[in-house]
């Protein structure tokens, strides 16, 4: 009998280290993902995280910059996965060797804000172009991230369109400050400029003033996100099984679900399109 309650004993205590040891792995099991500032600004994955980590016991540490710098960091091995919104510049990482594969993940727009005295007069504009061309004729201020992110990137590709020479500008009505989104319509409400910004950190955005959404609906202002595996044949510390499970959850039912039910004043601020992945 002795023996008996000895060997339970010890079959017993093997089984709680075994846990402790389980549970102290998966306590330091963590993924770092290099994203922009809307995913955090607007709330997003503070919100959806925590359910990732709950199924897998995978930490996500997030590190939110403009797309560009996402991008930088993410070529120089500071990040297990990238998540951002500018659909070439993730191509053309994915096509360099950096990333595995590009994801889509979901999307929403992007808008032009202004006082409510809108100097220009692009109040119900549908037209993007069109309405930053009357920002130029005006000489109206227009507060740029001028920061490489994916919003920047947008904007210069509309001032493109539009033939006009910003740089030229630049200093005078056309003021770039250099920064993330939020504290450029914090810098655009202080100044009386407009700006173009993702709907979701405008939504979350709490410093309005008169501000309002003036110019939306154009198909150029589709602003779709991509998730993507950065490459451990580039950087050997990059932690791909982690990562891809991250990425698996993200574009599948239970992070599709969690985008599309993550919501500020009743308005929905992604949308899930997972399904079409590129190379």
């Amino acid at each position: 009998m002795y023996g008996l309650r000895s060997l339970g004993f010890v079959a017993v205590a093997a089984l709680a280290l075994a846990s402790l040891a389980i549970g102290s792995a998966r306590a330091g099991d963590f993924i770092i993902i290099q994203s922009t500032t809307s995913t955090q600004n607007s709330g997003l994955l503070e919100a959806i995280l925590p359910e990732f980590t709950e199924k897998t016991g995978i930490e996500v540490r997030v590190v939110a910059v403009g797309t560009g710098q996402a991008i930088k960091n993410a070529k120089n091995g500071d990040g297990d996965v990238l998540l951002v919104h500018a659909r070439a510049a993730e191509v053309k990482f994915v096509a360099e060797g950096w990333g595995v594969k590009r994801h889509d993940v979901m999307y929403n727009d992007f808008v032009v804000v202004g006082p409510a005295a809108d100097p220009a007069g692009i109040s119900g504009m549908s037209d993007a172009v069109a309405a930053l061309k009357k920002i130029a004729a005006a000489e109206a201020p227009f507060a740029s991230r001028g920061d490489d992110s994916g919003t920047h990137t947008k904007e210069r590709a509309l001032w493109d369109e539009t033939g006009i020479d910003v740089a030229a500008a630049s200093g005078g009505w056309y003021r770039e400050t250099g920064s993330g989104m939020g504290a450029t319509l914090n810098a655009g409400v202080g100044m009386g400029a407009y700006v173009l910004t993702d709907r979701a950190t405008w939504i979350a955005f709490s410093n309005k003033g008169d501000f309002r959404v003036l110019v939306e609906g154009d198909d150029r202002l589709f602003n779709p996100y991509g998730v993507i595996l950065v490459n451990r044949q580039k950087h050997k510390r990059v932690k791909a099984d982690e990562g891809q499970r991250f990425i698996d959850w993200l574009t599948g039912a239970d992070g599709q679900r969690a985008i599309a039910g993550f919501r500020l004043e009743g308005q929905q601020l992604f949308f899930p399109n997972a399904g079409g992945a590129t190379n």
